[in-house]
Parts: C-alpha cells; structure tokens; sequence
C-alpha cells in the first residue's frame, strides 16, 4: 500500500483528527472515506428514550420508521425458517 504525505495547519490537523475520533475511525480511513464521498455522518445517529410500558431505557426508532411493535415483529419472523 502506498503512502501518501501532505501537510495542513495546526488548526487543520486538530480538526481532521478530533473529526475521526468521533467517528472512531483512525484518521488515514476517516480521510479514505471522505476521498470516496461516503461521509460517516449521513448514517442517522441511535437515539435512546425511556419505554413508556416498562420504564426502561430503550433504542428510539429512526425519525423515517415506526416504532416495532409486537405485531410488526412477528409480521417480520412469519417466514422466518
């Protein structure tokens, strides 16, 4: 594999580097993933909230989907082998 070398400011670097720890991603596939156009921060972000029925902490569905629900979910396993 090659190796490629360039420089960037301070301020550059910094950003570059906190930007691919919060993705938690080493900063060489942060870079390769931003080269590529396939930007990390378009995949929505799971969001917890407290279950209205249990009280426990559960995964909120995504803003696009209904929440599951027993019958969604044995609606998605009746053809499951």
């Amino acid at each position: 594999m090659k190796t490629l070398t360039f420089k960037v400011s301070e301020a550059e670097s910094e950003h570059l580097r906190a930007q691919a720890r919060k993705e938690r991603l080493s900063l060489s596939e942060f870079l390769r993933r931003r080269l590529r156009g396939k930007p990390n921060d378009t995949t929505p972000k799971v969001k917890r909230r407290k279950c209205r029925t249990t009280g426990a902490m559960i995964f909120a569905p995504a803003p696009h989907l209904a929440p599951l629900s027993t019958d969604s979910v044995k609606d998605m396993l009746a053809e499951f082998p």
